[in-house]
């Protein structure tokens, strides 16, 4: 990258934190919408028009925008961490944790399920989901190539949805009731893929699963993390 187009996306980037700012001022009483979208525009002092450049959909990509934050705070946190004595279940758990810890602003995340959870938004809010729990897996090591690549996203996917909606209504001290009930999905998860691999070495059922077993092995992860969430 020249050094001009370096210096461009730092403004562009500056612009962007700006508004995030700003927007998230107005999100507790405005929620992701146009009346917030007018108050951050007013009080960052971009132009409107580069506003809307930055911000195509307005509302909609300042939500977009506050998630993708919430993930790149996460990553951050997890480089900072030594998770190495952990338990890999424990990892997991830490890194949804951290991204958790990232949002700050319960509302912010409140008002934005109630936008992503509009008929409209919901492929993007799949989306961002999808994102995090891609963000999680490959921030730990993950190298699947099969099918397993679409079924850990997959599932830390719901083990994540489960856990905000939990949070978002937890008051306890520090969340422990948060970091209890995420303790309890990961461990189910982890039966679920014990008796997978019950089911496989069985050897009354072992013939039985071999069709289905190949099936899965012909399903590549996507080359790409632009098409997330990935192409057969």
């Amino acid at each position: 990258m020249s050094e001009n187009h370096q210096k461009n996306a730092d403004q562009t980037g500056v612009l962007q934190e700006k508004l995030l700012d700003a927007a998230l001022l107005h999100v507790a009483f405005d929620g992701w919408s146009p009346a917030m979208w007018q108050a951050a525009v007013s009080d960052s002092g971009v132009e409107p028009a580069v506003a809307e450049a930055l911000f195509p959909r307005r509302a909609l990509d300042l939500a977009i925008a506050y998630h993708k934050r919430g993930d790149a705070l996460m990553l951050e946190r997890l480089a900072q961490s030594d998770l190495s004595a952990l338990r890999f279940r424990d990892r997991v758990a830490s890194a949804v944790r951290f991204r958790l810890e990232a949002a700050e602003d319960k509302e912010a995340v409140r008002r934005g399920a109630t936008l992503f959870a509009l008929p409209q938004h919901a492929a993007d809010g799949a989306k961002l989901i999808w994102g995090t729990a891609d963000a999680i897996w490959t921030a730990l090591g993950d190298h699947s190539e099969d099918a397993n690549w679409y079924s850990k996203r997959a599932t830390l996917s719901g083990v994540y949805s489960a856990t905000v909606l939990f949070w978002l209504g937890d008051d306890s001290p520090e969340h422990q009731a948060t970091w209890d009930f995420l303790d309890r999905r990961i461990d189910n998860v982890m039966q679920i893929e014990s008796l997978k691999s019950s089911v496989n070495k069985n050897p009354l059922l072992k013939p039985l699963m071999a069709g289905p077993n190949w099936l899965l092995s012909q399903i590549r992860a996507p080359r790409t993390r632009d098409d997330l969430p990935g192409r057969w």
